[in-house]
């Protein structure tokens, strides 16, 4: 299996006010980080070897995942002073593999998918491509930017969000040739889909290929995105209540997360709503798409 890079290090921005507190890819889903379900279904694939690159509280991810150890891999850290982009990032990471000129995978560390691994590295390496990039169908081309491909999965163009024609949407998982990289200055920023691949694609045709997959995807973009990605993975409708927390009895939660060691008062009607650990909602709160923080 290939090494991998683990993109960890973003602001988290749509998830505010969230993430001013912990990191995007430390949030508890349903019993688990986000971060530990991404490594345990790496390691479910056969990866071993990933670097997670790190720039907002790195802490809320180190003190998670450590060496990797308890989730049966290695685990290393690239650590980003300036945010280097999802093209720097990897590059910067690369460092730890010094002499490493095969595919590498790279994985958003902010989405859960369950991608088959083998089959997508066995096409990549079979088709000559330089990039190849782990599609579905998008279904919601108002909200996500989209990508064009031939009837040989040769990528020939990406679309922005609001596109009304037929177009596969990027679930985070892709296999990229190290030297894909090279010509990129080191410690600067940089962009894969939004600069490197669109020059690929301009500069030579074929270099950068789709692979189509029929595994599940949850965005953990904004707070109502969490919440979905939470109640889908913990097969409820309703309401996820992490650790110790307390929910008075009388209390009314509709689509709700509420993290470990927060309290919802009495008579509490609340909906779509998230409750960050220390919080504490008052009795007879009414609210609606609300997060409540410490």
């Amino acid at each position: 299996m290939l090494p991998t890079v683990v993109l960890t290090a973003g602001l988290g921005t749509r998830l505010d006010p969230i993430t001013r507190y912990v990191a995007k890819p430390a949030v508890p889903i349903a019993g688990r980080t986000l971060i530990e379900r991404v490594l345990e279904w790496l390691h479910r694939e056969g990866i071993n070897d990933v670097v997670l690159n790190l720039h907002h509280l790195p802490e809320t991810i180190t003190s998670v995942v450590g060496d990797g150890g308890a989730l049966g891999l290695r685990v290393r850290y690239s650590w980003e002073p300036l945010i280097l982009g999802s093209a720097g990032g990897p590059k910067q990471a690369l460092a730890l593999w010094p002499g490493h000129s095969g595919p590498i995978l790279i994985v958003n560390g902010d989405t859960l998918t369950d991608v088959p691994l083998s089959p997508m590295i066995e096409a990549h390496q079979a088709s000559g491509a330089r990039v190849t990039l782990a599609v579905v169908p998008n279904t919601r081309p108002d909200h996500y930017n989209g990508i064009r491909a031939d009837t040989a999965r040769r990528v020939t163009d990406f679309v922005p969000k609001g596109h009304a024609d037929r177009s596969w949407h990027f679930v985070g998982v892709q296999v990229v040739n190290a030297d894909v990289f090279d010509g990129l200055p080191a410690a600067t920023p940089a962009e894969t889909v939004a600069g490197v691949y669109r020059e690929l694609v301009r500069t030579e045709p074929g270099a950068v290929h789709v692979w189509t997959v029929e595994a599940p995807f949850l965005d953990v973009g904004t707070p109502a995105d969490y919440i979905a990605a939470v109640l889908h993975t913990a097969g409820t409708g309703r309401v996820v209540v992490e650790g110790a927390s307390v929910v008075d009895a009388s209390a009314v939660l509709t689509r709700c997360v509420v993290w470990d060691d927060a309290t919802v008062g009495a008579n509490a009607n609340l909906t779509g709503c998230v409750v960050l650990s220390g919080a504490h909602v008052p009795p007879n709160t009414n609210a609606t798409g609300q997060v409540f923080i410490p």
